[in-house]
Formats: structure tokens, C-alpha cells, sequence
């Protein structure tokens, strides 16, 4: 078979060639390729030279390079662009993949060979990067295994491979619970309060699945606008129970078994390895460095948000009063929030979206870039793509080419919820060449209905300033090694990046300058600018208490508090009980459907969120004290991002902003202090 993942891609920037790939490369072409870096790391083993950072930590960090863009292209696919054949692959391939990095970390001849540099080296004779990937190094094989005894590796190449199948079972789980509902409507009262966007849209699913009348699903463009404007109080609480019980129903798709089985094994494998529990285990490499200091941090925001959340349901809990609902519940919150946005500030998402299409939107984040770094973004349709819908832009510094993104708007069933950046490609130097990063941005927009673009609402305007956030950490990463690039950093740093590009949405200039009506070309008036200002923290102390109870929860699953008898939905209401402003809702949890941290990569970690505001806050307060795009200050934000994991991040926060973080700026931006 003649399988382009196996030989030179000939085309632009070695991009990956799309155009000619199939699922049934995959597979045999992933297998070849880890042989390929088998026989890369038995040279490093079998080298009669005395080991060294060149011949042993250099030459690790550029073995199976090949393996990784045919690995990563394929896991990108499955959650961008994915079928059955993918999925069944996924399950295939997970195992197979988990197995050969345990080989790689459990090779005792190779660790010998890694320990002997790392006991013995000169660090003088090292730059500064070099000593960080040294330590990384020797750390990755001591945390995965390499100290422990020939039975106990077993014993972890077990547990590893089961993990990699069940997170991927709760992934397609999830993703097949979402595509597998829809609300059909054929009686039109029932659209009530619903935009005639959102109607149209509707109409369009309805027509395409070959219905009458209009449908609603659980993808984001659907569901969130129906629990925002939709008048009807049951439908409301039907799509809401839909979503609420993803993977939690009865079925061949449930996963309240498989997130027993999965925070079982991470927390047998942190055993195993030396550590109290998983959450042990994964924050020893974060800034967070102790779970006791995690728990603090949340309880810590808890005891200042929640008061504020509370007044703000208790106005909502009014003004559903007037609607003779005398107790208010999850499924109404969005729809009385928005009532109580517009009622406030006069301010309704809807009526700003057609100031926000998104070819607007992506040019203003463009811009934004270029003002702050001097990048330039240039359309290439001359590169191949995985869905027609996917649109490459080379970016280009100083006329020379920096990098290639990837933009992919639109839900399809074959992509999964949620907003995300990834990478095909890394960045590294080699031989003194660059090899610059490909860089993807994936989203859940609404797609163009007939003569209508693209209309975004301001929450989505923020999402993809947020994610092109992390596309402008690998796009101006420059460092010498991949494992120390762009977003390659602690988990609890990887953030900062992304939330603070949200600012620029709420800097009345910057909006001025891109939020015009798509038809007519009028700029946003004034007053609209000024209440988006006004509104910023609206909701903040919900949305805070909120994402504290999502943190709070995964500290839960990865401190060994799950017990064998209590049932998931029982154990998440009894973790998350502070945290929750409104009645229970039998039968419903999110534990099942959390993706973020059984199958995204947040286990432990989804406190990072918070963390990271109190960065970004402090950051771009640095900003607003010397210009929003000053040079100088933009020249040493971007010397951080450039950076990636080459400088332990509080040094380089200290770096950049000449002192250490502080949470005033985030207290002061969420009206939580005055």
C-alpha cells in the first residue's frame, strides 16, 4: 500500500498531505514508525561512547520525530474529523502507543544511559535549556516507572494500557451520547423567545436530517442558545436533563464504570510509583505543588465568590417570580440571566451578534497579533485540509514564514463539543534549521445560514481570542528542543496565554476598531461598547463558584475519596455540595460527560483554569498600566511565550512582570473586592 504518513510529504512547509490520506493508514504506518523509533532509541543504547547530553538526552529528544506527526494528525482526526473506522482505530491504536512509550520508559539500558548523564554532567558546560530538558528527563523516566522493580514495571505497562483504552471509550462515549439526541419541534408556539438566527438554524438541522419543523441538539450553537432564550420552561428542562445525563443513562454508552475504573488505576499507578494519589503524583510538576495548597487555593476563592454568586441568584430567583416560579432551577439559570443582562445593561447577546461575524472576529484577533508581536497572517490555499471547512493561513515575521494555523469553526457530528488548539507539528532546531510549528484552532460556531455569515455572540467573540491565545504560544515558540516548546509548560501555566488575549475583548478601542454590522458596515454604537464594558463581571460570582465546584470535584476523583460503594452522581453532589446555588436535580452529573479531566488531559489539574486568572489578571494589568499594545511591554510578553518550558514559569513570570503574581487585579476585575 502506498502510504503517504511513509514517505516525504512533498508538500507546502512538509505539511500533512490530507488530500491523499485514508484511515487504513493509520494503522500500518504507526506501527512501522514505532520500529523506526525503536531502532532510533536501541542506537542511543548500543552507542560504545561514554553517554552525554549530546549522544543520549539530545539524541532521545530527536528520536521518532516521524512517529509524532502520524500519531498526533491521527488523534487530531478523532477528535476533529472522526468515523467509525476512527474510533475503532482509536481503541486499536491507544494501547498500542501507551506500550511503546512504557518500553521507551521502562528500557533500563536507556535510563542507565539517562542517569549517568544526569549524576554526572558538567551543567556549566550546559546552556540553561539544556540543563531544564536534563532534569525533565530524568524526572519523565523516574516518574513513569524506571525505579521501580521488573514486576512492578509489568504492573504499570498494565495499568497504562487500560488507561489509554477506557479514556478513549469515554471519550467516543460522549461524543456518541451528544450526536445521538436531538429535540424535535414541530409545533412553531413552542420556539417562543428563541431569535430568528437560532430558528433558522434549527430549521436548516430539521431539513437536513430529512424532518419537518425545527431541531435542536447538545452541540454548543444549539444548545446554548435554547437554554438562553427559549420561553418554554419544560423544553428548557428537556434539553437540559439531555445534556445533564450524557453517558449516565442505562446504556452501551454509560460511563459512570469507566470513571470508577479510571481514577482507580491513576490512583493504583501513583501508588505504585511513590506517591500518596494521582493528584500527588501530577503536581509535583505544576506550580500548584501540593494538592493541600490546590484545596486552599479553591476554598480560598469559595469563601469570596460565593456571597457574590448568592446575591445574584437570589435577583434571578425575583425575576423568575414574576413569571410565577416560585423556585428556580439549573435549566432556568441562563434564561433568566440573560432577561436579567438586558433588563440591567440593557445588553442582549443576540442583538450584538451581528456586529460579530466571525471573518470579522478572526481579523481582529489577527490584528491583535500583528500590533503585539508583528506577525502577518497570509490565506494558503495551496495546503491540504481534512474537511473542507478547514481554512491554513501561513504566518509570516518579518516577511519570513513563521508557522501554519489551522482553522476549523463549524460542529459536524465527526468533531467533538468544546473549543480547543492542538498541533500537527511541534517547533525545534535540528542541525541549526528551524522547523516551525503547525498549529490547529478547533471550534463549535455557528456555520453561515443562506446570505448570513457566521454571527458570533460576545462569549464566542472571547473564545476564539482565548484559543488563538494558545495558537500564538506555538506559533512564536522558539526554543531548541520540542518537549520544552510553546505549550509545552506546567498545566497550571498553559492557561495564561489564552485568558489573557480575553482581555482585548472588553478594551473599548480594540472593539471599536472591528465590531461593525455585517450588512451595513455601522460601527457598534457607543453606548453598546460601554455596556459590554459594564457587563464584564456580570454573572461573575456564579460563574466563579461554578468553576470552583468543577475544581473542587476533580481534586475529589484524584485524592482517593471515591469509595467502591457510593454511586458517581452521589458522590459528585456530595463533593460539589458548597458550591451548588441551586436545587438537585435527580438522576443527573456531570462527572460522566467531564471530559476535561477523563479524557482531556485536566486530571488534578482543572483548578488550573482559576490559577491562571490570577496571571492573566495580573498580567494585563502590566498592559493597562503602559498601553494595551506598548512595544516594550508587548516585546516581553512575548520573550515569555517564546519561551515555553525552558525557564521554570514563576522565573519567567518574574521576567516578564519584575515581581511575583498577585490576586488583587483578579479580585478587583471580578467585582469580588472593591
Amino acid at each position: 500500500m502506498d502510504n503517504p504518513l511513509l514517505k516525504p510529504f512533498g508538500t507546502p512547509f512538509d505539511s500533512v498531505p490530507f488530500e491523499s490520506l485514508k484511515p487504513e493508514h493509520f494503522k500500518p504506518a504507526v506501527l512501522q514508525l514505532i520500529e523506526e523509533a525503536k531502532q532510533e532509541i536501541d542506537a542511543i543504547v548500543s552507542n560504545p561512547a561514554p553517554p552525554d547530553f549530546a549522544n543520549t538526552i539530545a539524541a532521545m529528544e530527536y528520536a521518532g520525530k516521524r512517529l509524532n506527526v502520524a500519531s498526533a494528525t491521527f488523534f487530531n482526526l478523532d477528535a476533529a474529523e472522526t468515523n467509525d473506522d476512527i474510533q475503532q482505530l482509536a481503541q486499536e491504536l491507544s494501547p498500542i502507543l501507551a506500550a511503546y512509550s512504557n518500553d521507551i520508559m521502562l528500557n533500563s539500558g536507556l535510563f542507565q544511559r539517562v542517569k549517568q548523564v544526569h549524576d554526572e554532567a558538567d551543567e556549566s558546560t550546559l546552556t540553561p535549556e539544556e540543563v531544564r530538558l536534563l532534569d525533565k528527563t530524568y524526572k519523565s523516566f523516574a516518574r513513569n516507572g524506571a525505579l521501580l522493580s521488573a514486576e512492578d514495571k509489568e504492573k504499570l505497562r498494565e495499568i497504562d494500557q487500560q488507561l489509554a483504552t477506557l479514556t478513549m471509550k469515554f471519550s467516543q462515549h460522549v461524543l456518541q451520547e451528544t450526536n445521538a439526541y436531538q429535540l424535535h419541534i414541530q409545533d412553531q408556539a413552542q420556539l417562543a423567545g428563541l431569535p430568528d438566527s437560532i430558528v433558522a438554524a434549527a430549521k436548516s438541522d430539521a431539513e437536513k436530517r430529512g424532518l419537518d419543523g425545527w431541531v435542536f441538539t447538545l452541540h454548543f450553537p444549539s444548545f446554548v442558545p435554547f437554554m438562553k432564550y427559549a420561553a418554554n420552561r419544560d423544553l428548557r428542562r428537556e434539553l437540559y436533563l439531555a445534556s445533564a445525563t450524557r453517558a449516565l443513562k442505562p446504556n452501551e454508552y454509560n460511563n459512570e464504570g469507566i470513571v470508577r475504573d479510571i481514577v482507580t488505576l491513576r490512583d493504583r499507578r501513583a501508588k505504585l510509583l511513590g506517591f500518596g494519589t494521582h493528584a500527588d503524583f501530577v503536581l509535583q510538576e505544576r506550580m500548584a505543588s501540593s494538592p493541600a495548597l490546590v484545596l486552599d487555593f479553591l476554598q480560598d476563592l469559595l469563601q469570596k465568590a460565593k456571597p457574590r454568586a448568592l446575591q445574584e441568584v437570589a435577583k434571578l430567583q425575583a425575576l423568575a417570580e414574576t413569571d410565577g416560579i416560585s423556585s428556580l432551577m439549573p435549566y432556568d439559570h441562563a434564561y433568566y440571566a440573560e432577561k436579567l443582562r438586558e433588563a440591567t445593561f440593557k445588553l442582549s447577546e443576540e442583538a450584538l451578534k451581528p456586529y460579530f461575524p466571525l471573518p470579522q472576529v478572526l481579523e481582529a484577533a489577527f490584528d491583535a497579533a500583528s500590533r503585539l508581536y508583528g506577525l502577518v497572517f497570509e490565506l494558503r490555499t495551496d495546503i491540504p485540509t481534512y474537511h473542507p471547512e478547514v481554512t491554513v493561513y501561513e504566518v509570516l515575521e518579518n516577511g519570513l514564514h513563521k508557522a501554519l494555523l489551522y482553522t476549523d469553526w463549524h460542529p459536524r457530528e465527526g468533531k467533538r463539543a468544546g473549543a480547543w488548539m492542538t498541533a500537527f507539528r511541534g517547533q525545534w532546531k535540528e542541525n541549526g534549521q528551524q522547523v516551525r510549528p503547525h498549529i490547529s484552532i478547533v471550534c463549535n460556531f455557528a456555520r453561515p445560514v443562506g446570505e448570513v455569515p457566521s454571527l458570533l455572540t460576545f462569549s464566542e467573540v472571547t473564545t476564539l481570542f482565548h484559543e488563538f491565545g494558545h495558537a500564538l504560544h506555538g506559533i512564536l515558540a522558539d526554543t531548541t528542543f520540542e518537549s520544552l516548546s510553546g505549550t509545552n509548560v506546567y498545566w497550571d501555566f498553559v492557561e495564561l496565554p489564552s485568558q489573557f488575549m480575553e482581555n482585548y475583548c472588553y478594551e473599548k478601542d480594540f472593539l471599536r476598531s472591528f465590531a461593525r454590522h455585517y450588512q451595513t458596515g455601522d460601527p457598534l454604537p457607543e453606548q453598546e461598547i460601554d455596556k459590554i464594558v459594564a457587563a464584564a463581571n456580570f454573572m461573575e460570582g456564579y460563574q466563579t463558584v461554578r468553576q470552583l465546584g468543577f475544581g473542587l470535584l476533580d481534586m475529589a476523583y484524584h485524592t482517593g475519596k471515591l469509595d467502591n460503594d457510593t454511586p458517581i452522581e452521589r458522590f459528585e453532589k456530595d463533593t460539589v455540595r458548597d458550591t451548588l446555588l441551586y436545587p438537585d436535580v435527580p438522576g443527573t452529573a456531570q462527572s460522566t460527560s467531564f471530559s476535561h479531566i477523563f479524557a482531556g488531559g485536566y486530571s488534578a489539574g482543572y483548578y488550573s483554569y482559576k490559577w491562571a486568572e490570577v496571571l492573566d489578571a495580573d498580567a494585563f494589568s502590566y498592559f493597562k498600566e503602559t498601553g494595551i499594545f506598548n512595544p516594550e511591554t508587548a516585546a516581553k510578553f512575548k520573550a515569555l511565550l517564546s519561551s515555553g518550558g525552558t525557564i521554570d514559569p514563576m522565573t519567567l513570570y518574574i521576567q516578564f512582570r519584575g515581581r511575583k503574581p498577585v490576586p488583587d487585579a483578579l479580585l478587583k476585575r471580578a467585582g469580588l473586592v472593591e
